[in-house]
This record gives structure tokens, C-alpha cells and sequence, in this order.
């Protein structure tokens, strides 16, 4: 089932809050702009699993707190673990959960490391670079 991309959050330097934009051009080096060009992979979280959080702990947070990079709506990116899919014009394959970690939950509220353990999101491969837009699909192969 396809879902949606509801948000992008990019920064280009370390320990700067990720800001919204409309739409990123992506290579097989990465997204350009992004502080991690160069490590070719793609992060995206659920928009559900942000909503997630707060109903289980109270913890608000946003998805650029979340320092991934895309956020989504419709699809269980846990799934996509080992599969091929597509945001936009890019094709990646999931490479692995991207779990939360402790420099996370230093830069957020206690209690998001806990409430996002195996719905922190997805770390993806770019197979194909082009564009992703606010609004395009997710569609898994």
C-alpha cells in the first residue's frame, strides 16, 4: 500500500535543528544540502509513529526533532526492511530500522529513546536519485 510524504527536514551542519522545505534533489550520494551528503542513504520516520509517542508517553515531538530527513504517512516503513520502493522520483532499498539512540534523546525530551524503540524510523539505500516532494507517494515495490 502506498503512503505519502507529509514532511522534509534538512540541515546543513551538525547539531542545527533540521528545517522544513518543500522539496530535496537526491543523488546516490545522498540529499543535497543535507549535513550527511555522503553517506548515500535516505532517512524517513512515520508521521504515525510520532503520534505514537505521544499517546504512549506524553512526549511531544516534531519531525524535525526527529532528525530524519523524510517524514511519512500510510506506509509501515518497518517493513521495508530488504525491499526496494520508491519516494518520489528516488529509489532506495531499506537497509535497516533506524532505531533511536543516545545522542537523540540527548537532543530531545526524556523519554523518546524508550518510546520510539523499533518505530524510530527507516535508513534507506539510494539505488536512483531525483527529486522528493511534500505530497509525493512512497509506493513499495
Amino acid at each position: 500500500m502506498a503512503g505519502t510524504v507529509e514532511g522534509i527536514h534538512i540541515s546543513p551542519q551538525h547539531e542545527r535543528l533540521p528545517e522544513p522545505v518543500d522539496a530535496v534533489e537526491v543523488t546516490a550520494e545522498g540529499v543535497l544540502g543535507d549535513r550527511y551528503f555522503g553517506r548515500r542513504n535516505l532517512t524517513l520516520i512515520e508521521a504515525e509513529a510520532l503520534e505514537g509517542l505521544f499517546e504512549d508517553s506524553g512526549v511531544e515531538l516534531s519531525a524535525a526533532d526527529s532528525r530524519r530527513q523524510v517524514l511519512t504517512r500510510g506506509v509501515r516503513l518497518n517493513d521495508l526492511v530488504g525491499r526496494r520502493f520508491s519516494v518520489g522520483e528516488v529509489e532506495c532499498v531499506g537497509e535497516e530500522w533506524c532505531e533511536p539512540c543516545n545522542h537523540l534523546q540527548g537532543l530531545t525530551p526524556p523519554g523518546v529513546l524508550r518510546g520510539l524503540v523499533h518505530r524510530g524510523g527507516l535508513r534507506a539505500d539510494i539505488v536512483r536519485g531525483g527529486r522528493i516532494a511534500v505530497g509525493d507517494e512512497v509506493v513499495p515495490g
